[in-house]
Order: C-alpha cells, then structure tokens, then sequence
C-alpha cells in the first residue's frame, strides 16, 4: 500500500464535535456581529471582507446595517461564504483570548496527532473555517496549544470542498503527490472529492448509530482506529 506522508484533517464531526462550532460559536459570533462591524468596519480588513460579502450578494451598493443584515442571514443559513467566515474569526478570537470557551476536541485527537507528528507525518486542516478561525481552534484548545503539531491550513479560498480540484490544489500547495495523503472527513461527498483528486481517504463516523458503508472510503469510529 502506498505510504502516507501527510495528513490533511477536517475539523467539525471529524476532530471536534459539530455542537461546540453550532451552539457556541455560531452563536457567540451571531450575538456580537453587529456591534462588531460598527465598532471595527472601518479598519481595512474588516472593510475588505465587508465588500467582498457586498459582492458575493451582487450588492452594488448597500448601508452598513444591510451588510449586517445580510450577514446574519448567512450565519442563520450556515452559508459557507469565505468573507463571512473571515468575519466570524475576528469576533471568535476575542472570545478565545478573554477565556469565554475553549475549542472542543474528541477525547483521542490530541494524543493521535501528538504521535502522528511525532512519526514524522505533516499534518495540515482543510476547513470551511478561515484560516485565521482555524489557528485559533487549535491554539486554544481544550487539550492546548496544538498549533506547532500542524504544517499548514486550507480554507474555502482554496476552494470548494466537494470539488476535486480544491483538493489537487492542496497536494501542490503540500509538494506531494495525492496518493501519499490522507484526508480524514467525515462528510462523504468530501472524501468522494478527494478520492477522486487521487487522495487515499478515511471516513469518520463518531456517531454509534452510524451504519452507512461506502466501498471508497475507509470507516472509522475516532483516530486510534486509524492506522497509517
């Protein structure tokens, strides 16, 4: 079997559970949103992806509470909008910094990347989360700061994660060839993407109730079942 050299992980379902991210930071961003941009849209990052939100909308022109209307909107519908998810970045990570939550982790996945690192893998994310909202997940972990175990991170920049291509660009951005890296998901129609950018796959299936099979990708409960 082809050796694996690097890792790329997703993060909701996969290494921390989908509830921390749906009913702690959705929430804690959604609450804060509006004071935020008023008190911070001037600043010239917070300006950019308020524009590019504007254009995302087809949005030629729109007030300041419209923008703010409209990203409410996107946090309710779980839109997967690279300016929305910059924005809720920033506001997470006042959140991190004052000690009102820590990112959750599953029980194992701490320990699992530990090893892996120390086994000489690369491991990298691949989030629907910014990058920024990425680095500060591991970084204030509720094992830690797990952030010098990870090489890299991939957000919606890179692309869609349910597009093949997304994850070709990723193998060249790592120097690796596909068939050395291991994505690890837990959502199907993502690993049916990698597999189909030439990457090796497991499917993360933390709920018990789960039963469902798929012969492309290979099942498994946490990370300990993993073997490389």
């Amino acid at each position: 079997m082809t050796k694996i050299r690097a890792i790329v992980t997703d993060i909701e379902g996969t290494t921390s559970s989908i509830d921390f991210v749906r009913d702690v930071l959705f929430p804690y961003a959604r609450q804060r949103l509006p004071a935020f941009v008023e008190t911070h849209g001037d600043q010239p990052e917070v300006q950019h992806w308020l524009h590019e939100a504007a254009a995302e909308a087809g949005l030629a022109e729109a007030s300041r509470q419209e923008i703010i209307e409209l990203l409410l909107r996107w946090i309710d519908e779980d839109r997967k909008s690279t300016a929305l998810k910059a924005l809720q970045g920033m506001i997470w990570k006042d959140g991190y910094v004052a000690g009102d939550y820590c990112a959750h982790l599953y029980p194992e996945v701490a320990a699992k990347l530990r090893a892996w690192h120390a086994e000489g893998q690369r491991l990298y994310v691949y989030s629907s989360g910014s990058v920024p909202a990425q680095q500060l997940f591991f970084g204030y972990s509720e094992a830690g700061d797990l952030t010098s175990l990870l090489s890299g991170y991939f957000d919606t920049e890179t692309g869609p994660k349910r597009s093949p291509d997304s994850y070709q660009r990723i193998a060249a951005a790592i120097g690796e060839e596909p068939a050395h890296i291991l994505f690890l998901s837990d959502i199907v129609e993502e690993l049916d993407a990698a597999k189909s950018a030439g990457f090796r796959t497991g499917w993360l299936q933390r709920d018990p109730q789960q039963t469902a099979t798929n012969d492309r990708h290979s099942a498994y409960r946490d990370f300990d079942a993993i073997n490389i």
